[in-house]
């Protein structure tokens, strides 16, 4: 089976070197300085495991048609990264493994609905430098949910289940698009990082920004719950722990939440809209916050906290410099 990676930046070289190793026909689709230390070096994953060496195709621009795409673009490039190759896709099946809710249905309008399978990603994974990639599971022994957004019937779900589990551990969900809503949720934390520019476990030692973060999350419970959107299971990402915070004192849910911080270990966990704004790259804010601030806008809800922190990450983009917590404070103030 020939497998293109579209996009191919941390998490689509995890997941096709990863398949490559096992004995797949993979080949990734990426930048230049990517594509260019690949195929000189070979792709360098860091893992649990240690630091391995796959030896794996590389190339910047898709010139075949495979039997199975892997859309690894952020959910903001997704639109015209499969416009570009769409003669070599219709027809073919696609995973797509963006944040956010939307990436299914822009995908859709391109290529149609028959041919799409919907992903969650659960694993972390950073983009260290061209040809060198890390990557780690915190969250669980899952690593990737996939399902069907159009509700297609048969067993192709099991199939392709089967073939990512060469890779990373995959199971399969009765309702992909409610587990989206329940990544989203997760990824609401992500533009508190963004801002920041500190890890998860860095950031969480200010009370100030563990408030801060419990507020965005607590008001994107809120307005998904009045909009009457049902979320679903994600391993990893139990909705309870959110609920949880949500509704606790405030002091209480600021330990729980450094708690949970802690847990996460000593390996810097960052938040994909961090590591884009560290490589220069527009972030997805506005299919994660901005999807809570367009949506309370249709429900007629106020949301402060989520609309304040896609207008900071516009500012962090745009400058390039990241906000201190003293900094972020006064602007909470």
């Amino acid at each position: 089976m020939k497998i293109a990676v579209i996009g191919a930046g941390a998490i689509g070289s995890v997941i096709g070197g990863l398949l490559s190793k096992a004995g797949e026909d993979v080949t990734l689709i990426g930048r230049r300085p990517h594509v260019n230390a690949i195929n000189q070096n070979g792709l360098i994953l860091d893992g649990g495991s240690g630091v391995i060496v796959i030896q794996v195709k590389a190339a910047e621009n898709l010139d075949f048609k495979p039997d199975l795409a892997l859309l690894t673009a952020k959910t903001q490039d997704v639109e015209s990264s499969v416009k570009k190759v769409q003669s070599y896709l219709f027809g073919v099946p696609i995973v797509t493994v963006q944040n956010g809710v939307q990436s299914d249905d822009l995908i859709a309008a391109v290529l149609g609905k028959e041919n799409i399978i919907s992903g969650v990603v659960i694993f972390n994974g950073v983009f260290l430098e061209p040809g060198k990639v890390s990557y780690s599971n915190p969250f669980g022994r899952t690593a990737l949910l996939i399902g069907e957004p159009f509700g297609a019937e048969g067993n192709r779900i099991k199939t392709f289940s089967s073939l990512l589990n060469k890779a990373i551990s995959t199971e399969t969900s009765d309702d992909i698009r409610g587990a989206h809503w329940t990544k989203l949720v997760w990824n609401l934390q992500n533009a508190v990082q963004a801002v920041t520019g500190l890890s998860y476990q860095e950031g969480y030692q200010y009370s100030k920004v563990r408030e801060l973060t419990i507020n965005v999350v607590k008001e994107g419970l809120k307005v998904i719950d009045e909009a009457g959107i049902k979320t679903a299971d994600v391993p990893g990402f139990p909705l309870g722990p959110m609920k949880t915070l949500a509704s606790m004192p405030l002091a209480n849910s600021s330990d729980l939440l450094k708690r949970m911080a802690e847990s996460l270990g000593k390996v810097p966990v960052l938040g994909s809209m961090l590591q884009s704004i560290k490589g220069g790259k527009r972030t997805e804010v506005d299919y994660i916050n901005g999807e809570i601030v367009n949506l309370g806008k249709k429900m007629g809800m106020p949301t402060p906290a989520n609309s304040l922190m896609v207008e900071l990450v516009y500012q962090v983009e745009t400058s390039g410099k990241f906000l201190t917590v003293d900094e972020l404070v006064q602007r909470l103030n």
